[in-house]
C-alpha cells in the first residue's frame, strides 16, 4: 500500500527518524527555554554541553566501564557541575546587560570547548554501543521498530513532560516564575534567588547533556556533534516562543515530524524547512507559536 507514491512501511521509517529527531529538538529546546526564561541568557554553549554529555559518557565506559545506565545519571550531573562553575563565574555578570553580551560569550565558550574536544579527540569520532538491554528491535506489524530508538522517544517525552509539570503545576515552578518576573520581591520572602537561578543554569544544562548520552549510541560521539544541531534547535526555540516550555516541547516534536515528511515527500527542501517555517512564523507572529507579546 502507498500514500501519495510512497510505500507504507516507508513512510513510517521515515516518521520514527522524525519523532526521534523530533525528541532530541525538544528536550535541547526545552534546556534553552528553561535557562533563558529564568536567567535571560541566549545559552549558545548549549549544543557544546550536549557534546559534552556523549563524551563523558563514552570516557565512563572507555575509561572507568561505568554502564549506560549510569552514565546516564553521571554525565548530566558532571556536565551540570562545569555549567554551574561557568555561570558562577562568568554569566552571572550579565543578566542585566542586554542579550547580546550573553549571547556573544555563550558562542565563544562553545567554540572554546569545541576547540578542546577537536585537540584531544580529533574529529573522526568514536563509537558507543547500545546497551545490551536494548539490542535488537519489535516487530509491531506495520513496522520493525529499533529498541534503542523507541527508548530515546519514550525516555525523551518522560523528561521533557516531567519539567513541564514541574515548572506549571507545583510550588518549585512558581518559585521559578515569580523569580523570572520580580526576583527581588521573591528574595524578600527569604528565598535565594541567586542560588536559585544557578541550579536552574545547571538543570538546563543537564538536559543537554542528557539528550548527548542518549545521542551516543545512534551517532558517533564526536566534537561536532553539537554545533551540527544546535542551529536547528534555536530554530525550533523561536518557533515555539523564547522561553516557552511547552511550546519547546510540542514544536520540537511537530518539526522532527515535519521534516521527516519533506524528506518523504521533497528531499530537496528538508535541509531548509524548518527555516522557512522560522521565517513565516516570524513575519505572522514575531512572539512565536506559545511566546507572549511584549
Amino acid at each position: 500500500m502507498e500514500i501519495f507514491g510512497v510505500p507504507l512501511n516507508a513512510l513510517y521509517a521515515q516518521l520514527l527518524l522524525g519523532l526521534m529527531n523530533g525528541s532530541f529538538y525538544a528536550i535541547l529546546s526545552l534546556g534553552l527555554a528553561v535557562i533563558f526564561g529564568m536567567l535571560n541568557i541566549i545559552n549558545f554553549t548549549h549544543g557544546a554541553q550536549y557534546m559534552m554529555g556523549a563524551f563523558v559518557a563514552w570516557v565512563l565506559l572507555s575509561r572507568f566501564g561505568v554502564n549506560y545506565w549510569l552514565a546516564l545519571v553521571l554525565s548530566p550531573l558532571i556536565v551540570a557541575a562545569v555549567g554551574i562553575v561557568i555561570e558562577r563565574t562568568m554569566l552571572k555578570r550579565l543578566y542585566h546587560l542586554d542579550h547580546l553580551y550573553g549571547l556573544l560569550l555563550t558562542f565563544g565558550l562553545a567554540l572554546v570547548i569545541e576547540g578542546l574536544f577537536r585537540v584531544q579527540y580529533g574529529i573522526s569520532g568514536e563509537a558507543y554501543p547500545v546497551p545490551e538491554a536494548l539490542t535488537g528491535g519489535t516487530d509491531l506489524g506495520f513496522m520493525f521498530l529499533p529498541n534503542y530508538r523507541g527508548w530515546v522517544v519514550v525516555a525523551s517525552l518522560v523528561v521533557c513532560f516531567a519539567t513541564w509539570y514541574i515548572i506549571e503545576r507545583t510550588k518549585l515552578g512558581s518559585y521559578l516564575r515569580a523569580g523570572t518576573e520580580n526576583p527581588k520581591l521573591l528574595q524578600a520572602f527569604g528565598i535565594n534567588v541567586p542560588l536559585m537561578i544557578t541550579l536552574t543554569y545547571g538543570f538546563g544544562v543537564a538536559l543537554a547533556a542528557f539528550a548527548g548520552v542518549l545521542a551516543a549510541p545512534i551517532f558517533q560521539v564526536n566534537p561536532l556533534m553539537g554545533s551540527n544541531l544546535i542551529i536547528v534547535v534555536f530554530a525550533v526555540v523561536v518557533i515555539g516562543g523564547m522561553g516557552s516550555i511547552l511550546g519547546s516541547i510540542v514544536t520540537g516534536l511537530g518539526l522532527g515530524l515535519v521534516e521527516a515528511l519533506t524528506r518523504v515527500y521533497y528531499p530537496e527542501a528538508s535541509a531548509v524547512v524548518i527555516f522557512v517555517i522560522m521565517a513565516v512564523v516570524l513575519l505572522l507572529r514575531p512572539a512565536g507559536l506559545f511566546g507572549r507579546e511584549s
